[in-house]
């Protein structure tokens, strides 16, 4: 099979990946990424929650949805089918803001794939007309946290959350 890509990037290193929004058959793959993939930090900073597998309503939650409101993307390597990253747009019902998660397969980080897929889904909120973004963060998943301030969104605490700080871009 050929990924239909909906963007083809290059990120900052120079490496190229594929993308394109996740559909209902990609459950099996997202599965295998997040159960093969993807660290047990990285879980937890994506879910917030010390996990150790990804539920199949968590994944159906990235894959069965209406394409507007949420989307999930999903990364590739041309020429294979293997997922190497995943990033979810999740807008309120105004679609006024939007939350950011996304997690990369650990063998291809430090490529620049996180920043790449972080200026995409800008732009792809941008054209929803969202004015916000946002991502809640665990404070220790300082990379993640420098990589979002680095791209112009402002930290700031959670009342009640002394582990978790809101990161916020106004589009």
């Amino acid at each position: 099979m050929t990924i239909k890509a909906t963007a083809t990037l290059v990120t900052n290193t120079g490496f190229r990946i594929l993308v394109r929004p996740a559909q209902e058959s990609d459950d099996p793959a997202l599965t295998a990424f997040f159960e093969e993939h993807v660290t047990k930090d990285d879980l937890r900073f994506r879910f917030l929650s010390p996990i150790l597998h990804v539920t199949q309503k968590q994944i159906e939650a990235m894959t069965h949805i209406d394409h507007r409101q949420t989307e999930d993307f999903l990364a590739f390597e041309p020429n294979s089918e293997e997922i190497i990253a995943s990033i979810i747009l999740a807008a309120d019902k105004g679609m006024q803001t939007a939350e950011v998660a996304f997690s990369v397969h650990a063998d291809y980080k430090g490529r620049g794939i996180e920043s790449a897929l972080l200026a995409f889904i800008t732009e792809a909120a941008r054209a929803r007309g969202l004015k916000k973004l946002q991502a809640i963060e665990a404070r220790e998943n300082h990379c993640t946290v420098t990589l979002e301030r680095d791209m112009g969104f402002k930290a700031k605490g959670i009342d009640g959350e002394p582990m978790l700080v809101l990161l916020e871009a106004a589009l």
